[in-house]
């Protein structure tokens, strides 16, 4: 799930983006209205975070046109501005939610997750494909009643197939989900992370398994027989 939180304060920008990287986010941070539209043109984010007090334009001001850009991505302001003015011009303009400044982190990442299933099918948070089941909300995933033991970017990565199963995924795609702007990434960076994942579902006895499609990208299935 990647996040490109647009937050001018930049301690409280570091703080946000260690938070919600623990929470399985990757997350882009941007401290400016030009650089925001500029990494929602470029990028495909599952959300954005957006605060209104930027130091090159009002924040409420960039909501039309991050809309246009990106119709459907959820979007949360984040603010000191706690009028209702604020909160209604804000939701009106096409915000999806609003949350004041100062607030406790837990209530950030529940709220950002809340916003983001509402485009989803409802069938609930939990995500299941043959024997894996994943459970985006506590952090966890399992091959039957087996735990799997997975690093923020092993799961990040099982999050990302599994809402596309059967799908294939190019390098570039998965690329772009798990890593920020921030990451180092090496030439062999993606092979190596989904090399470590594919042995964890085949050590956890999965029949699941992601397949290397040379030249074209990536695909989460079950084994052939």
């Amino acid at each position: 799930m990647r996040v490109l939180l647009v937050e001018d304060n930049g301690k409280l920008a570091a703080v946000t983006h260690d938070a919600m990287r623990a929470h399985g986010f990757t997350v882009d941070h941007v401290s400016n209205a030009h650089d925001a539209e500029e990494a929602v043109a470029t990028i495909h984010y599952d959300s954005i975070i957006l605060d209104l007090g930027l130091p090159d334009r009002d924040g409420l001001t960039l909501i039309e046109p991050l809309r246009k850009i990106a119709p459907s991505t959820p979007l949360l302001i984040l603010t000191a501005r706690d009028a209702s003015s604020s909160i209604i011009d804000a939701l009106d303009s096409g915000a999806d939610d609003y949350l004041c400044k100062p607030f406790v982190m837990g209530v950030l990442i529940s709220r950002l997750r809340a916003i983001m299933r509402r485009g989803e099918p409802r069938h609930g948070t939990i995500l299941q494909l043959g024997d894996v089941t994943f459970d985006p909300s506590q952090y966890s995933a399992s091959v039957g009643e087996t735990p799997l033991s997975l690093s923020r970017r092993e799961f990040a990565a099982l999050h990302l197939f599994l809402r596309r199963p059967n799908h294939v995924l190019s390098k570039a795609e998965v690329e772009e989900a798990i890593y920020g702007f921030d990451d180092e990434l090496s030439s062999n960076a993606i092979e190596v992370l989904l090399h470590r994942l594919r042995k964890k579902l085949q050590a956890a006895g999965s029949a699941l398994y992601i397949h290397n499609m040379r030249g074209i990208g990536y695909m989460l299935r079950e084994k052939r027989p």
